[in-house]
């Protein structure tokens, strides 16, 4: 099948350059500008089906423009559609598919590059085709998790709901009865009464505080202090850290295998992978791994002084550099994580939903124990 070359489309005639020495300098060019990371105004839904489908009409031999037409013309959404013929309308103008997606501002950084790759190689329906297997498990994984959490978050709300009204007004109620009785209060059922006088003393002070955190934590959400302290935090976390670190790993090695096979040089791979990848660990890890790189030293042996990278990981680039078939490893490597990530998921399910039970189990224990134990003593009392 022939290599679908998008210049084909374009209205302005140009000199025939040579796309071996014009590769490194266009994708330089592309990497030297700002692109955000973050905001895309496009859901992975949609992004999924652009590239599966536009990706399958460039392999049935259909020109660019004719393909990208089709797909503009199947979207409901007049907001899409109007999107979609302004990219074709700036591809056509002379721009490059990937810069086109780059001036929406509704394209990740990731997308941007990755079908820039795929347009200097002559493997742009490859790339669209990786992308759309990307978004589709994306998607597969937020559903995953969404479904494993409505389960407990629904529980954690109702029963949330249920103890700050006992806490508020069951207790209180209670308290005065007891306290009208004369007779010493059980401890648990001392505790139980000071924490409800705190829900009521304190409670007003802990909800402007709980809502000044998440204010500053949106407002820092890019700085790089907060985004280290919030990703050391997470990753910290049982099952939820591992969970995290697997996902970006996949995307990590996907994003190599796909730089690596385009012929790209190391040093430039890791490059456009730190910024590919949005992950501040990984970021502020591949910065020193490519200069270390650029020294000498060995990918995996640079990869190594970082936790965030596993040991067998480390081990399997090893093999790879030996062999020289990086490409493939880190393919291999990608779909590992994303099936533990599968497997992972199922078992963060599980084990939120029975450790909710638990405790939850315990504090209403503690509840009932604290208000019956009275009880129990003044009935004795008045027999």
């Amino acid at each position: 099948m022939p290599s679908i070359d998008i210049s084909n489309i374009k209205t302005k005639k140009r000199k025939p350059v040579d796309v071996k020495s014009e590769k490194t300098s266009r994708i330089g060019e592309l990497f030297s500008r700002e692109i955000s990371l973050r905001g895309s105004g496009l859901q992975d839904e949609k992004k999924e089906y652009l590239y599966l489908e536009l990706g399958a009409l460039l392999k049935a031999g259909v020109d660019f423009k004719s393909a990208f037409e089709l797909v503009a013309e199947g979207q409901s959404n007049a907001q899409d559609a109007r999107l979609y013929q302004s990219i074709l309308q700036k591809v056509i103008d002379g721009a490059n598919f990937s810069e086109a997606l780059r001036s929406t501002g509704k394209f990740t950084l990731y997308e941007v590059y990755s079908i820039a790759i795929g347009e200097e190689t002559g493997k742009l329906q490859e790339v669209l085709v990786d992308l759309a297997h990307f978004f589709k498990t994306k998607i597969n994984q937020r559903r995953t998790l969404i479904s494993a959490l409505t389960y407990p978050a629904v529980v954690l709300s109702a029963s949330f709901g249920a103890m700050f009204f006992l806490m508020r007004f069951v207790i209180p109620m209670f308290s005065d009865i007891f306290r009208r009785s004369g007779s010493e209060l059980p401890w648990i059922t001392r505790q139980m009464i000071a924490v409800s006088d705190g829900f009521g003393t304190y409670g007003g002070a802990a909800t402007l505080l709980l809502t000044l955190l998440i204010g500053s934590s949106v407002y820092f959400r890019r700085s790089d202090v907060f985004r280290d302290y919030a990703s050391r935090l997470v990753l910290r976390l049982p099952l939820a850290g591992t969970l995290v670190r697997h996902i970006y790993l996949a995307r990590l090695s996907n994003a190599m295998r796909l730089l690596i096979n385009a012929k790209l040089p190391l040093l430039r791979a890791l490059a456009l992978c730190r910024q590919m990848i949005g992950y501040y660990p990984l970021e502020k890890a591949l910065a020193v791994v490519e200069a270390d790189v650029l020294r000498g030293l060995p990918l995996h042996q640079s990869m190594a002084a970082f936790a965030i990278f596993p040991a067998k990981m480390v081990q399997i680039i090893k093999v790879g550099e030996r062999t020289n078939q990086l490409d493939s490893f880190f393919e291999w490597i990608g779909q590992q994580y994303l099936t533990e990530t599968e497997l992972k998921m199922t078992a963060f399910s599980r084990v939120m939903q029975h450790v909710i039970i638990v405790v939850l189990g315990i504090i209403v224990g503690i509840i009932v124990i604290a208000i019956y134990l009275p009880m129990f003593e003044i009935s004795n009392t008045i027999q």
